[in-house]
């Protein structure tokens, strides 16, 4: 260790104050603030990881600052990593949808380190992130109810067009090969079977 006196002359005369009689310097440590912050955000989370000298990974703790872009740091709330891993997921239960957000982060040699001690570095860069939106109830039902609109119509139509090619074709007739006469008519019941099916199916999965 090290012993840390201060000096100085008051009133013409000179005097030493000892202020660490056993000063240890790794004891007394400030980190420099970690790194190359960056951030990834999906639906469902939100990924913030960073960067420190790999010689002190081990032996590191970290506190993150997360908050609004647009209020003060005073109010911003603090996580903090479950281990000395340089990353952390933030729950997308835990931001709001379409807002932006900005994270800053600091470090400090862990509190299970009998080695060395430290007091909290300064804070990072910052990373600015923000959970994508996802679609509102009303907006699918709208979807939902426009496409219920134009596939009515349409099969009301394509029955129609069914129905009147059924008149047509029943008026004439063709030969078979071995004499026998069918009509193509015959065949009408069954294709608007098929397309009945067609649209109860459609309609069932547009509900």
């Amino acid at each position: 260790g090290y012993r840390v006196s201060l000096q100085g002359n008051f009133f013409g005369r000179n005097h030493m104050y000892t202020t660490f009689p056993e000063y240890v310097p790794r004891r007394h440590i400030k980190l420099d603030p970690p790194l190359n912050i960056q951030s990834n955000a999906t639906a469902s989370k939100c990924q913030i990881w960073w960067s420190v000298p790999w010689y002190l990974a081990e032996i590191l703790q970290y506190e993150l600052q997360y908050k609004e872009y647009s209020v003060s740091w005073e109010i911003a709330l603090n996580k903090t990593p479950p281990s000395s891993l340089p990353w952390i997921e933030i729950e997308a239960t835990e931001l709001r949808s379409g807002i932006a957000y900005i994270a800053r982060v600091r470090c400090k040699v862990s509190e299970n380190e009998d080695s060395y001690h430290s007091q909290w570095s300064e804070w990072s860069q910052t990373t600015v992130f923000q959970r994508p939106g996802v679609p509102k109830l009303s907006e699918k039902i709208l979807n939902t109810r426009t496409m219920q609109f134009l596939f009515i119509p349409l099969s009301f139509g394509t029955l129609l067009y069914l129905f009147w090619n059924f008149k047509l074709s029943s008026r004439y007739c063709c030969f078979l090969t071995s004499g026998q006469k069918a009509s193509p008519a015959l065949t009408f019941p069954r294709q608007l079977l098929s397309f009945s099916h067609s649209i109860i199916c459609t309609m069932g999965i547009l509900r």
